[in-house]
């Protein structure tokens, strides 16, 4: 079969990169989509079982730190294209274990980086390397103000120093090399196959299992939510459309206080279990703040809307009882990845047995 273009998406078994590597194969089905993934802790090839047979479609286990590797599958695929979603992505393990963040963000970007240039040899045409970085970049947001594309950047973590700088490699590599990069910095994405350290599928797991739900601080940290499938939809529009050197900010406009969205989540699973009114809130369990928790994300997400015309599909209610109803049916796949490894890392991290 011969296809149009050959595109390689890092990071494709985890929970943003499975949806964005659904929608290319299911989508284009001219583009031979190759899923590169180290199937860590949070890649799960479960998160794709659906699109695994496509004629479209490829797998690659690699390392994106590993030079040789990802030299030996340009040789091999010939790639017009790269889609670069694979991160370590928690903060409360970058503050754990930094270093990690390091290897994966900066050195595994410098090396898809590199490798592209290598092959594409300065004939740039119909070639694109494709960056999807996050929010956290520009730092914490008082009351007032959002995020846009001329933020400074002002990381407070090691996940997103790592991941500022793996932003900086991308625009050094369009600067001295020409090669052409795209960018985008996104806000917290809620939804289907969400490794459940993050709050809400986190939070869903523990009230079906009647578990306490630890809030850090007071809960009052503000966050902008994005549906993962309106995420994909934005990377789509922006790998297709976006200028190349360009930065685009992809936002929710959907800004919640932590123990607001928490307790709506109750409310709402409460109605969805048959409990009564209040039982799920009577878990909320404050436990000692994230040290450097920042205190308010949000996007200004006007350039992708009046340059690509891309705006999010659903309202936060509507996609959190979706989400909430995804995870209530697929109770298999949580109890798989709650189990063994993951189960001794949040009883540290959250001190609750």
């Amino acid at each position: 079969m011969t296809f149009s273009k050959t595109i390689l998406i890092t990071g494709g078994a985890g929970f943003i990169g499975s949806h964005v590597v659904r929608r290319f194969v299911n989508n284009y089905p001219n583009y031979h989509i190759i899923n590169l993934d180290k199937l860590t802790y949070a890649g799960n090839l479960e998160n794709i079982k659906d699109i695994e047979h496509q004629p479209n479609y490829s797998f690659e286990r690699a390392d994106i730190t590993e030079l040789e590797q990802i030299r030996q599958l340009f040789q091999q695929y010939q790639f017009d294209a790269v889609i670069h979603l694979a991160a370590e992505s928690h903060v409360d393990r970058s503050i754990t274990d930094p270093l990690i963040f390091v290897k994966t963000n900066v050195l595994g970007t410098g090396t898809l980086l590199q490798v592209a240039k290598e092959n594409w040899k300065d004939n740039y045409e119909d070639k694109r390397f494709y960056h999807v970085s996050t929010d956290e970049v520009y730092g914490s947001l008082g009351d007032e103000g959002f995020f846009t594309e001329e933020t400074p950047y002002d990381p407070r973590s090691p996940y997103s120093a790592s991941k500022a700088s793996s932003d900086h490699l991308v625009r050094a590599f369009y600067h001295t090399y020409h090669l052409p990069v795209v960018l985008s910095n996104c806000s917290n994405n809620y939804g289907s196959f969400h490794f459940p350290e993050k709050l809400i599928p986190l939070f869903i797991n523990n009230i079906r299992l009647m578990k306490p739900l630890p809030v850090y601080g007071q809960g009052v940290n503000v966050r902008d939510w994005l549906w993962v499938e309106d995420h994909a939809s934005a990377i789509d529009v922006i790998f297709h459309k976006g200028r190349v050197g360009e930065t685009y900010n992809i936002g929710g406009h959907n800004e919640w206080k932590n123990i607001d969205l928490v307790k709506l989540l109750c409310r709402l699973m409460d109605e969805k279990l048959d409990r009564p009114a209040g039982t799920s809130e009577q878990l909320i369990t404050y436990v000692k703040d994230r040290a450097g928790h920042d205190m308010r994300y949000a996007i200004d997400a006007t350039k992708l809307k009046e340059e690509l015309g891309w705006m999010p599909s659903l309202q936060f209610e509507e996609g959190l009882s979706k989400t909430i109803d995804w995870y209530l049916s697929n109770q298999t796949w949580l109890d798989n990845v709650t189990s063994g490894a993951y189960q001794k890392y949040y009883e540290e991290q959250y001190q609750i047995a």
